[in-house]
């Protein structure tokens, strides 16, 4: 069950490979790939919340001393996700992916890509997560590069450069824990470290991986790398990374704050707390200030990490299974808005706002498509972003902690009217006289346009339905998300399910 999922992107990526030549069959095992990994991903999320946490062991070797692998709720439903994320974009990049890139090994990169988000997911180990980490970075790292041109290439060296400092960080938090403990187990740290031995170096360690985590989910003051790397790459890429990349840091930063570094909540989720209230702020204000469609986008996946660490600060049953809702909420948004900007960049040729204008005029659906997502980032209901913060916002208030409600909230307001920027210029707006020409030259009107381009449409609309049934159905998604929570809030039964055999 649990190295199923691991197994469907390795094993194909290797197939893929065999035909390198071959780019028509890399799709279509690359299609079948995540249509598979969807549907056992499916499967995963049944059996755990039919029968709890489920463990395997690589090799048969005893916890702790083999290769753990974990599914709780909080795993399983980041690897359906992840599913739906990846399943989205290979379709999406079916039209928007060209030639050049398919020749040289997109489908088998994007598929290791998938492989090593997986795994960080499923793992019970803090060395493996380090060779996770590593396997999706080396990979992210090719796709962003494959392109060769100048600017996808300074990107690329900015993104490696400054997660290679990450991993020096990790690196440093790992040491200190074997040092001391002698098991990089998860589930072994969390039944040893609470005993209060050694705690100042446990804390020091926690912070190595503040650091770490946070360079990777792009938090204050660590966030500079990402507007400077995702809007160089083509959509499709940058939809993966905007969804995901940033997610596993969060992730990750949940894991850790949840089941080992409890000791000292006062200090480090105090930080965290702070660390939130200028990522929402700083991220928003670099949101209003551009006027790239793309760099708009990057600079909210900043501002919407916040609230996510927001939750984790807050370290409440409720405030942890808001942060869980708000991860999948955002993962889906997030991936579609992008997705969305390389369909604006097909009708007008350009992601500036003030060359474009004129689109809910020529295409009706895409501007629908657009208000789905925007409006739910910026958490208007019923959509699914709403619940999200609403989630966030009542666990802050029964916990009295007013500011950082406050904080949240006006952010909202100002991830509105950044949405509402685009949404003016973009769809409502002159742009230039000559869009009007250019659309009507390519003959891309109406229903022409969705059929020249339904490859790049209908992932997004896809995405679209998902995030209206969340904001209809909120209770299905957060009935899973309390499930997660009260698992990392009580690790008891995690614990128990990975040393059983100890």
């Amino acid at each position: 069950m649990l190295f199923a999922p691991i197994l469907i992107p390795i094993v194909f990526a290797l197939f893929c490979m065999l035909f390198w030549a071959k780019p028509q069959i890399q799709k279509l095992l690359a299609l079948f790939a995540t249509s598979l990994f969807l549907a056992n991903s499916l499967r995963l999320i049944h059996v755990v919340y039919e029968s709890g946490i489920q463990t395997a062991q690589a090799g048969d070797w005893p916890s702790p001393f083999g290769i753990t692998l974990v599914a709780d709720m909080f795993s399983a439903l980041m690897v359906l996700v992840t599913a739906i994320i990846f399943l989205a974009c290979i379709i999406y990049g079916l039209e928007e992916v060209d030639r050049a890139r398919k020749a040289k090994g997109f489908y088998p990169i994007i598929l290791f890509m998938m492989f090593g988000i997986t795994g960080t997911f499923l793992t019970g180990d803090i060395f493996n997560l380090y060779v996770w980490f590593e396997v999706m970075l080396v990979s992210s790292f090719v796709l962003m590069a494959l392109g060769s041109a100048k600017e996808q290439l300074e990107g690329a060296v900015k993104y490696m450069i400054l997660n290679f400092i990450a991993s020096c960080f990790f690196l440093a938090g790992v040491g200190l824990l074997y040092k001391t403990f002698g098991t990089l187990n998860m589930a072994a740290l969390a039944q040893t470290i609470p005993k209060g031995q050694n705690s100042e170096i446990v804390t020091l360690s926690a912070l190595f991986f503040i650091m770490s985590f946070g360079i990777k989910a792009a938090v204050f003051p660590l966030f500079f790398w990402l507007p400077a790397s995702y809007h160089t790459q083509p959509l499709t890429i940058s939809g993966l990374m905007a969804g995901l990349l940033t997610k596993v840091g969060v992730y990750a930063m949940i894991r850790f704050f949840s089941l080992i570094f409890t000791h000292d909540i006062k200090f480090t989720h105090s930080l965290l707390l702070l660390i939130a209230g200028f990522t929402m702020v700083v991220g928003v204000i670099g949101a209003i200030a551009h006027n790239d469609f793309r760099k708009i986008l990057s600079f909210h996946i900043i501002s919407q990490i916040g609230y996510m660490v927001m939750g984790l600060a807050i370290f409440t049953p409720l405030a942890l299974a808001g942060s869980i809702f708000y991860i999948i909420h955002h993962i889906i948004v997030k991936a579609n808005l992008f997705l969305i900007s390389g369909i604006i960049k097909k009708i007008s040729g350009s992601f500036r706002l003030y060359r474009n204008g004129g689109v809910y005029d020529h295409f009706p659906l895409i501007a629908l498509l657009f208000v789905v997502s925007a409006f739910s980032l910026a958490g208007i209901p019923p959509l699914s972003g709403f619940w999200a913060k609403f989630i966030l916002v009542k666990a802050g208030l029964e916990n009295h902690m007013e500011i950082i409600v406050a904080v949240s909230l006006l952010v909202g307001l100002l991830t509105l009217f950044s949405m509402t920027k685009i949404w003016a210029a973009v769809f409502l707006g002159k742009g230039r006289k000559s869009l009007e020409l250019q659309v009507s030259s390519k003959a891309m009107f109406g229903k022409k346009f969705f059929r020249d381009h339904y490859l790049m449409i209908i992932p997004v609309m896809l995405l679209a339905l998902i995030t209206i049934l969340i904001g209809i159905f909120p209770s299905v998604l957060f009935d899973l998300a309390k499930q997660a929570s009260d698992q990392l809030i009580h690790p008891e039964a995690y614990i128990e399910a990975v040393l059983k055999q100890y």
